[in-house]
């Protein structure tokens, strides 16, 4: 029995959208991937529909509508974040996208504020170009991380509401460890998430890392960064516990390879700006391997 069948999505048109929501899942969260499959049939399809719709905005902002201006790919992003959370009202979905999520959402009873907030943070994408201090972060990577973990909490099995706060944590750990890892790359696009203050404070500001030459000041600033991403990861890391046995794998997983991105980032010595740190085969072999055997036991 293939997964959709496992979920009891038997529709036609249903099943179109959540294969298009597996394949944009397959093609750009290749990590993200791997650990869905550790989880239980019935439960993977749900996910791929949450990145689905992530992923899609994710691509009006940064791909998708490269060759419009900043104003045609706001308009772009309202009409189609507005069709599908009109469909979140309504139960009905003509975006190929939207359906499963709307399926989802309804399945799960996850709050529709949680796509609102999303929304909200891709579309300051297309305006705010750098933070004035993490807490000013914090209400763009609420929406864009912490969101998608509240999201996901209902799919995996709480088994308390103590399974929530975890889970956005973990969520924001690895939208930092991304930050981190993609410093050189969000340049190019003209942004920068790493917070301004937090920079100066290590005598790092935008010009500096505009000129893309690693420094003992740049290094100083990475450092303390990842020294977040591990606090939240271990904060985060008890709630796990909270969660369904068979979904535990699948998130433990998660954790050590996102939050591993900050380990590859030591690894090449912080060379940010000419090397993209990326998780070894080896070591996703490991994690999977591992995860695996935990996955078919807690079954």
């Amino acid at each position: 029995m293939d997964e959709l069948a496992s979920a009891g999505i038997t529709d036609p048109l249903l099943r179109q959208s959540y294969e298009e929501c597996k394949r944009l899942n397959s093609l750009h969260g290749k990590t993200y991937y791997l650990a869905t499959l550790l989880l239980p049939r019935e439960k993977r399809p749900f996910v791929h529909a949450l990145y689905g719709f992530a992923r899609y905005a994710d691509e009006i902002v940064d791909d998708l509508a490269s060759d419009l201006t900043i104003e045609e790919k706001s308009d772009l992003l309202s009409r189609w974040g507005d069709q599908v959370l009109q469909g979140l009202s309504t139960g009905n979905s003509n975006d190929v996208v939207g359906r499963a999520l709307i399926d989802t959402v309804a399945r799960f009873n996850i709050p529709h504020q949680h796509f609102v907030a999303f929304l909200h943070s891709m579309k300051m994408d297309l305006s705010v170009t750098s933070y004035a201090n993490y807490e000013a972060l914090m209400e763009y990577v609420y929406g864009s991380a912490a969101v998608i973990g509240l999201e996901m909490v209902p799919i995996l099995g709480p088994l308390s509401d103590r399974a929530y706060e975890p889970a956005e944590k973990l969520g924001i750990a690895f939208q930092l460890a991304n930050f981190i890892r993609d410093v050189n790359e969000d340049l190019d696009r003209g942004r920068v998430y790493l917070p301004l203050d937090e920079l100066a404070s290590f005598g790092v500001d935008r010009e500096l890392l505009e000129r893309r030459v690693l420094t003992p000041e740049i290094v100083l600033a990475l450092k303390f960064q990842i020294a977040r991403v591990r606090q939240l990861q271990k904060e985060a890391t008890p709630g796990i516990q909270e969660l369904a046995p068979s979904s535990r794998p699948c998130i433990e997983a998660a954790s050590e390879l996102y939050c591993g991105i900050v380990d590859e980032v030591e690894k090449i010595d912080y060379q940010i700006f000419n090397k993209r740190a990326k998780t070894s085969m080896a070591r996703r072999a490991r994690v999977a391997s591992k995860a695996y055997v935990k996955a078919l036991q807690a079954r």
